[in-house]
């Protein structure tokens, strides 16, 4: 499978038409079905905001590879890593170890409250 048949897939699964879809990224119905019909090639800046719009990962479609889903989650937990980490890079060592000990406390607790409510 190639990109323009990767785009029509996900299009059509997100039930967007070439109309619609263009009109939610700025351009027009004949963009999209250019690219559909593999008369040009996509310029990066389509292909992030087709990616946006349909909520599909841009890796898989430009080159078929994993899946055409983002997981909103996995998104979700990259920007908090990233905002945990580079909150944590300013503490010192000691500071870093602190956070973590209440993190796994506070797990343990959680954890004690949820068997509780089983039992």
């Amino acid at each position: 499978m190639n990109l323009a048949s990767r785009l029509k897939q996900a299009r059509k699964s997100k039930g967007y038409t070439q109309d619609a879809l263009a009109s939610a990224i700025g351009v027009s119905r004949g963009v999209i079905s250019n690219i559909e019909y593999e008369k040009t090639e996509p310029q990066a800046l389509v292909i992030r905001a087709i990616c946006d719009v349909l909520q599909i990962d841009e890796n898989w479609l430009t080159s078929g590879e994993g899946q055409m889903e983002i997981n909103p989650n996995l998104e979700k937990s990259a920007r908090l890593l990233s905002e945990i980490y580079n909150s944590a890079k300013e503490l010192s060592e000691e500071e870093q170890d602190y956070i973590l000990d209440m993190i796994r406390t506070f797990q343990k607790h959680r954890e004690n409250i949820a068997d509780a409510k089983e039992h």
